[in-house]
């Protein structure tokens, strides 16, 4: 679940150092609430637009504008109804609100907005308004788990804060319980289940995977991700050959394969979505590392709910490789498939995606809808050779601009490509300032494993040059830093001094070498 990873950027202590404003409002962002007739030039709101969050009013230090159909307000107020964090970066004129596990990134004239690494367009983009930062409702309202909703006949915007949401959620649910099971113990959890759980080893990856029938798998979607070929292999070391996928859900990280020939394991038996609570006990298994089936036991510590998927948060441990595999209620029954976790924290959090979103998926092999099974198609060019510069920049921004570790997204932006006078293929670019300040000594190995998957993808792709990958810290400061070479400090006048060096430094050719500085 590579959305979810995300921790809070800055410590309360922080905050009065970096959020200089120009910010005095409070907001939620983009493609918003249209009330009345689309506007084609910034105008005042006709009339007062009024907003209520869980029904309460929300007063702002200045009036609501309309931009093309799409309601602005100020920032503060709002983020801070929807108990969400803010911060405005005033060097890069970018406000950064924090929720949780999500990440809402907008710039001031760009209509363009980053939610968790995702990018996504919008109708019309924040902007500094008489010294106010204003940012579309409706966008930064469903980016937070809001329900937003524009009243006509009132001229107001009703919003459902993710809180109210889920309240809801667990007062129908004590109004319609769903039928108790017989509980099971772990021992007597892991006997009914353990053959129905397999490890999945493909070209490109290690994960897991649950048998729901004789010839179909349940993982996740970054499991399959580029694999061109695939085993599962059970628990008594029998390998069969994967097929393919035969249905998927990228967003929920979701697939369901097809083996060649029929697996002897029943399906496991799905539990009910509705059912599940926080506090209730599970129970995992999955292969980490390759140690196939290794079982461990923890609680539902929460449910979560981002970008339309809903996460079982749970404290039983998973590690790498056990991605795909099934968490299991005290029933025996499977209500998640376990995804992802923090590696550096001495806590156990640990998430897995609900079994709700699978029904989906086996209503369109049922209906017939999906009834192939092959493997996902290559997000990269089989080739390279011939390509432009310019067109290996395209490439690098679609598919490695974003590198998504236990401390949340790092983007890595800037991307140049030349060949220099010896022939190599000389790649650039530049890491999030702010991300490499606080979260650099917590992810860098994700960021080491990250630079060489993308220089030995990019040598595969041409394998008869030699590659090299800078990464660079690159900020501009108020003042001059001191204990840096004389070479990283650039005095840019007007009290200005830009900072710049490499913090990745990889080469690749039949050999790689790596030096970083984290």
């Amino acid at each position: 679940m590579k959305k979810l990873l995300v921790k809070t950027l800055l410590y309360s202590w922080l905050v009065p150092v970096l959020v200089l404003a120009p910010v005095a409002g409070g907001g939620s962002a983009s493609a918003a609430e249209r009330p009345g007739a689309a506007a084609s030039r910034t105008v005042p709101a006709a009339g007062e637009i009024r907003i209520d969050v869980d029904g309460q009013k929300i007063q702002l230090p200045s009036a609501p504008v309309i931009r093309h159909g799409v309601t602005l307000v100020p920032m503060r107020s709002v983020f801070a109804a929807l108990h969400a964090d803010v911060i405005w970066e005033p060097e890069t004129k970018t406000v950064i609100g924090r929720k949780g596990y999500t990440v809402v990134t907008l710039k001031v004239g760009s209509k363009q907005a980053i939610v968790n690494g995702k990018k996504m367009a919008l109708d019309a983009p924040a902007e500094v308004r008489g010294g106010v930062t204003l940012v579309p409702l409706r966008f930064v309202g469903e980016a937070l788990g809001a329900d937003v909703k524009w009243d006509a006949k009132t001229k107001t915007v009703r919003i459902k804060s993710a809180e109210a949401l889920a309240a809801e959620r667990k007062q129908k649910l004590k109004q319609e319980p769903a039928k108790p099971s017989a509980k099971l113990t772990p021992a007597e959890i892991v006997e009914r289940n353990d053959e129905s759980v397999v490890m999945i080893a493909t070209n490109r990856a290690q994960g897991s995977g649950v048998v729901i029938s004789p010839d179909l798998i349940l993982t996740n979607y970054h499991v399959m991700d580029g694999a061109t070929s695939g085993h599962a292999v059970m628990i008594n070391d029998r390998i069969y050959e994967i097929a393919g996928v035969i249905a998927y859900d990228e967003n929920a990280d979701l697939a369901i394969i097809q083996t060649k020939e029929p697996l002897p394991a029943q399906g496991v038996k799905f539990g009910s979505p509705n059912s599940i609570a926080k506090g209730d006990t599970v129970v995992a298994i999955g292969s980490p590392h390759g140690l196939r089936n290794t079982v461990s036991e923890g609680l539902i510590s929460n449910i979560i709910r981002e970008n339309g998927v809903t996460y079982l948060q749970t404290s039983a441990p998973i590690d790498s490789g056990s991605s795909g595999g099934g968490l299991f209620n005290e029933s025996g029954e499977l209500i998640g498939i376990t995804t992802s976790g923090y590696q550096k924290v001495n806590a156990d959090l640990n998430f897995a995606v609900s079994i709700e979103h699978v029904h989906r998926l086996l209503l369109q092999i049922a209906s017939g809808e999906a009834n192939t099974a092959a493997f996902l198609p290559s997000k990269l060019p089989s080739t390279l050779k011939g390509a432009s510069e310019s067109e290996i920049v395209k490439l690098l921004e679609k598919e490695f601009a974003y590198v998504q570790t236990s401390q949340g997204t790092a983007e890595i932006k800037d991307w140049q490509a030349k060949r220099d006078a010896e022939g190599w293929l000389v790649l650039t670019a530049n890491i999030d300032p702010l991300f490499y300040t606080y979260y650099i000594e917590s992810s860098r190995e994700e960021l080491r494993n990250w630079a060489i998957n993308l220089g030995l993808t990019v040598s595969g792709l041409l394998p008869d040059e030699a590659v090299e990958l800078i990464v660079y810290y690159d900020r501009t400061f108020d003042f001059k830093p001191r204990g840096l070479n004389a070479d990283e400090v650039t005095d840019l006048g007007n009290g200005k001094w830009k900072v710049r060096y490499p913090v990745i430094h990889l080469q690749v050719k039949e050999q790689l070498h790596i030096e970083t500085r984290f």
